[in-house]
């Protein structure tokens, strides 16, 4: 299900705005940000990607070395320089990012943003996958996570669009995605 939320803002056209992934950790927004991509001919981009490539670590080691705090701010950084100087790309953003209001307005005001949904109980079959690569789960209880999951979903709910990733595979999603992208290109000519 999609639901339409925040007007689009701008003056940035339809057709050269990022379309910017968010959601949980372990939501898919890479994968389907990748395959999101490749269908519409853009360049993607991984936000921890690219700020390990900048500053020359991985973000475990930047979050071991100099904590979570230093790492949002390069976050906020490079996310925000993004969204002013950056067009017709598809960004993953980490699962905290959106948290930072500065993002979140960035993001919201220059982009087109899609919340991947995904439901707890789906998230849990993925845990054991995602812990050894996500800092944030390593010094936190299963009952933290939850409460982290909740919270964020409630600022997740903040975006253009919202898809439901729980029952479908990556190439349902980014094609569902590509085709409404498109139709809105073609009703902006």
């Amino acid at each position: 299900m999609i639901l339409s939320n925040p007007p689009f803002s701008s003056g940035i056209p339809f057709r050269q705005k990022n379309i910017i992934l968010i959601g949980f950790m372990g939501a898919g927004k890479t994968t389907i940000g990748q395959l999101l991509a490749q269908k519409l001919g853009r360049e993607f981009l991984d936000a921890d990607h690219e700020i390990e490539a900048l500053h020359g670590m991985p973000v475990t080691e930047i979050f071991r070395t100099m904590g979570e705090p230093a790492f949002r701010q390069m976050e906020k950084e490079y996310l925000t320089t993004l969204c002013r100087s950056e067009r017709e790309k598809v960004v993953s953003l980490g699962g905290g990012s959106f948290m930072q209001e500065e993002i979140r307005e960035s993001c919201l005001s220059s982009g087109i943003v899609y919340h991947l949904d995904l439901s707890w109980e789906a998230w849990l079959g993925r845990f054991e996958a995602l812990i050894d690569t996500r800092p944030i789960l390593q010094s936190k209880s299963l009952a933290e996570v939850e409460e982290m999951f909740a919270s964020r979903k409630l600022v997740y709910a903040d975006n253009h669009h919202t898809i439901d990733v729980d029952a479908r595979t990556p190439e349902q999603i980014a094609e569902e995605m590509a085709q409404q992208i498109q139709a809105g290109w073609t009703v902006e000519r």
